[in-house]
């Protein structure tokens, strides 16, 4: 599992309180807008394209035939793109009850979420069908890799029959239990005296936050983390440095061919978050260019991204996607080094040790 990247403070005069004139910005207001500007809609559309998962699933039990299995897959990846946007906020709400891990249990290097809900599915398990008893077992068995494979794995083709009543019942309930993470998730955000007022009115009375620079510390280790996970994590995880080296099997949502629709989301949340909180803006105006450049580079990477169609070991085959992939892992690793060296000196932070401990 990841460990939050360090940012250690070196030079605490800049976003403690108001910068320059000419720069005009201020910590709180920093992070009052990456809230009102990303973190709350980022997972209030998780919330709704979850609720329309569950529908389509309820749907698909009903009356199973295949166009209902492809509304459902179709929803399913909809909500893959949103929560790898949402995820990139892997604090404070979502990190309560082992909401992250119940939302996807991965890497799942040993198979145990596999063999989880592969045993649920041989075994029917009627407390597996209850989105309320789901909820207190094991986390993998009742997030998006749960079911990913209930909608992609062997056997699920026979969704479009009544035969496989159970495998859907088991996966409505997995959606619903989504549903109901990300609408807990929603709210509390939304909540006027939650985590978001803690992060944005830092101060000494503040038992998280105690200053602005500590509030937009934790803002730039976002940054800062989440494109180390795209690229050693997501991506290098399946990526070799040789084609015989690739690890398809390794890859995130391989089952349902939503590898690159993951990254793409997890780059534009990236992007949308440093884009609405106007981090940029703090900048000294000789140094204002890395902005823009940040900007552009995400952009790139979710084209990149999007433009890798299809099963991911075919695209790891196909000489022009992978290289594809490859300029993905580039731009990542450019962006690490303007964020994580350049930018953060220009703030008076510098990147600490790196956050992966591969377990």
């Amino acid at each position: 599992m990841a460990k939050r990247f360090a940012l250690v403070l070196v030079l605490p005069l800049v976003l403690l309180g108001a910068l320059p004139a000419s720069a005009a910005v201020k910590a709180s207001d920093v992070i009052q807008r990456a809230i009102d500007g990303f973190v709350r809609p980022a997972y209030e559309d998780l919330h709704q394209h979850a609720e329309a998962l569950t529908k389509a699933m309820h749907k698909l039990c009903e009356a199973p035939s295949q166009a209902d299995l492809e509304a459902a897959r179709a929803a399913f990846s909809a909500t893959v793109y949103a929560w790898s946007s949402a995820e990139i906020i892997g604090f404070g709400p979502i990190k309560e009850n082992n909401r992250l891990e119940r939302m996807l249990f991965w890497p799942d290097r040993k198979s145990i979420g596999l063999k989880q809900v592969q045993a649920a599915l041989s075994d029917k398990d009627p407390a597996a069908t209850d989105p309320v008893q789901l909820a207190g077992k094991s986390v993998a068995m009742q997030g998006l890799g749960a079911l990913e494979f209930v909608l992609y794995g062997d056997g699920a083709d026979a969704l479009t029959g009544k035969a496989e009543s159970y495998r859907c019942a088991y996966g409505a309930a997995v959606a619903g239990n989504i549903e109901t993470i990300a609408a807990d998730v929603s709210a509390a955000w939304d909540k006027p005296d939650g985590f978001a007022a803690l992060w944005a009115n830092p101060g000494p009375q503040n038992t998280l936050y105690r200053d602005g620079n500590e509030a937009v510390t934790e803002l730039v280790g976002v940054l800062i983390n989440e494109l180390e996970m795209v690229r050693d994590v997501r991506l290098k995880g399946f990526l070799g440095a040789k084609p015989e080296a690739d690890k398809p099997k390794q890859a995130i949502y391989w089952r349902s061919q939503n590898t690159a629709n993951a990254l793409a989301g997890n780059l534009a949340g990236i992007d949308a978050l440093f884009q609405v909180s106007k981090l940029g803006n703090a900048l000294p105006p000789d140094a204002r260019w890395m902005a823009e450049s940040i900007h552009i580079q995400l952009l790139n990477g979710v084209a990149t991204a999007k433009a890798v169609q299809g099963p991911i070991d075919k695209a790891l085959a196909d000489p022009a996607l992978r290289e594809k992939l490859e300029h993905l892992a580039l731009i990542t690793s450019s962006l690490s080094t303007l964020i994580g060296a350049r930018l953060t000196a220009e703030f008076g932070l510098t990147a600490g040790f790196s956050s992966l401990d591969g377990d």
